[in-house]
């Protein structure tokens, strides 16, 4: 066995890259294990493996005593003597001891011992080298679907898409492309993978998707500021550039719209209004409503509550089909912000008491 576990040990090494140390230490504590459970209960026991020849033994630690009660932990000195006359009570004695029917049982207990850790290892490279991913777009193909997921399968690992985070109307079929957002790495305690869950429907989705298209977002020169997204129905985001030869808005958009065609075809049709993000908190909301026109906002920059009023003929633009366009614009700006009339002082939609509990899903 001795060479075939030094040969084992050496190919692991080269080919998984799991120090020799790491797997020593995982064969000498297997050992230790087979030994006291088949041969040697004593706790004060430790092995000797040999890295030249990989043979090994077991050393066991004895209390020098006057009189034995337990020759598993005890050694009587009248013999410890008779090795070295300058043992005492209360000295240790070191007895080697390799039992001759131990080699079946170590030679399977290093085998499980070197394959468990290599699972272990191999878990811990694909949950370092995914963990990296999160928060970045794969690429992907759809593997299989079930009642509860569509998996994903990417490379060397598996990903899970959820119901919440699947979007509305997509239709997902085995053995077609798909592209993913990564939104967490899990390396959970059993199981031979790290768990990777994915998302099409995260609002991070849409701006890892304008980094990939928009050259100025990827190089800084655009930032997007916030995303609020109703994921397979619409979708605003909020840029800015400090440079002022920048028109942030058409960066976005290309060259007649190319680059957000792009994007809305990744999105299956998905709408998606660009504005453009301001300091002002008026002319932000402003700009959030589109393409709605706003008459005059009223802040409560303590309670940050925006009062907007716009003319009849804008009011169901700015509030939107079953209150979306507010809602997102809401979601958006971090504002609560109520719409009325300019003519009839009625008010006709409040937004959004789901704003706080959105904040996770804005970015900026």
């Amino acid at each position: 066995m001795s060479k075939d576990l030094l040969k084992a040990i050496k190919l692991i090494e080269k080919e998984k890259g799991i120090a020799e140390d790491i797997l020593v230490e995982a064969i000498e504590l297997a050992l230790l294990s087979a030994y006291k459970k088949n041969f040697n209960a004593a706790k004060n026991v430790r092995v000797d493996f040999n890295r030249a020849t990989g043979d090994y033994k077991f050393i066991i630690r004895k209390d020098v005593v006057e009189e034995v009660y337990d020759d598993r932990i005890e050694f009587a000195l009248e013999d410890a003597l008779k090795i070295n006359p300058a043992y005492e009570v209360g000295d240790i004695y070191e007895e080697e001891d390799l039992p001759s029917d131990f080699g079946r049982v170590g030679a399977q207990a290093a085998k499980q011992a070197l394959l468990q850790r290599l699972r272990e290892a191999e878990k811990e490279i694909l949950f370092k080298e995914y963990s990296e991913y999160e928060g970045e777009i794969l690429s992907g193909t759809v593997d299989r679907i079930d009642t509860r997921y569509v998996y994903v399968k990417l490379g060397k690992i598996e990903a899970i898409l959820g119901e919440n985070e699947r979007v509305p109307g997509e239709e997902y079929v085995p053995q077609t492309p798909i592209k993913v957002y990564i939104a967490k790495v899990d390396n959970p305690s059993r199981g031979s993978k790290p768990h990777v869950l994915a998302s099409r429907s995260h609002p991070e989705f849409i701006r890892r998707l304008f980094e990939i298209e928009v050259p100025e977002i990827y190089n800084g020169v655009v930032e997007i500021k916030s995303v609020s997204r109703e994921a397979g129905d619409r979708t605003k985001i909020a840029v800015y550039s400090e440079d002022k030869n920048i028109d942030p808005v058409g960066a976005c958009v290309g060259n007649k719209g190319d680059r957000v065609n792009r994007i809305v075809s990744e999105l299956n049709g998905e709408k998606i209004d660009i504005i453009t993000w301001d300091a002002d908190p008026v002319k932000f909301i402003t700009n959030a409503l589109a393409p709605a026109k706003v008459e005059e906002i009223n802040i409560d920059e303590e309670e940050k509550i925006a009062n907007v009023k716009v003319k009849d003929d804008q009011l169901s633009l700015a509030i939107g089909k079953k209150g979306q366009n507010v809602r997102l614009a809401a979601k958006l700006t971090g504002w609560k912000i109520g719409i009325e009339s300019v003519e009839s002082q009625a008010v006709r939609s409040e937004v959004s008491e789901e704003t706080e509990e959105d904040e996770a899903n804005q970015t900026g």
